[in-house]
């Protein structure tokens, strides 16, 4: 079973990623921020780091999807589905270029088509992390990574509201797998009892999925 979690900045997808995990004795990959030197560059100076930030993220989520489906037991803090929410944020915002643009679609095409000849092409579940738009700035805050702080930033500010908007209609569209929203505003999962919470919506959809599985196979 391949789960993916999704969701803005700062909701708390690697959180929800490793409670999945530890629950369903799966592998996670997480996102590769702690290691990604280009991130904080890319934080520094957007228009000239924003087109390498978007390879670098999209060459390391295609590796790991790859290992994910081939695998099929793991679960994936953010994935190449929604990478390329990212780079059309930053081509409207000006730090990509139309041709870097081109050129970034045309390779996640062909990874796409790669995914497809895989024996497992897709995940059998999207988690979707939701929250209102404070509650990820006071999540953003809290964790405290330097380069991700806004307080004397409007454009850094605007671009986290941007992007969130933005995942509200890509979890509308999204179609790759069956989905589950999870709200992890009314559902804190610093709290252990909405983790319970949380898992056995979790249990709920997979029983369901496996249900229909089944069905699907014996018809």
């Amino acid at each position: 079973m391949v789960i993916i979690t999704a969701g803005m900045i700062g909701v708390g997808k690697t959180t929800l990623t490793k409670l999945i995990s530890e629950h369903l004795g799966t592998e996670p990959f997480y996102e590769p921020v702690a290691d990604n030197p280009v991130l904080p560059l890319y934080y520094s100076n957007p228009k000239q780091y924003g087109f390498l930030l978007q390879i670098y993220f999209l060459n390391r989520r295609f590796s790991m999807i790859k290992a994910a489906l081939a695998d099929d037991n793991n679960v994936l803090d953010r994935s190449i589905y929604e990478d390329a929410l990212f780079t059309e944020q930053n081509h409207l915002d000006g730090n990509i270029s139309d041709q870097e643009t081109n050129v970034y679609n045309e390779l996640l095409n062909n990874m796409m088509s790669e995914l497809k000849g895989l024996k497992k092409k897709a995940p059998d579940l999207m988690i979707y992390a939701d929250t209102d738009f404070e509650t990820i700035l006071y999540r953003i805050k809290k964790r405290a990574r330097p380069y991700e702080q806004f307080d004397n930033n409007p454009s850094l500010r605007d671009y986290y509201h941007k992007m969130w908007a933005a995942y509200k209609q890509w979890y509308e569209e999204y179609d790759k797998s069956p989905k589950i929203k999870i709200d992890l505003q009314r559902w804190n999962l610093e709290d252990p009892e909405n983790q319970k919470v949380v898992l056995s919506m979790i249990d709920d959809k997979l029983a369901d999925l496996r249900g229909k599985y089944f069905r699907m196979r014996i018809a």
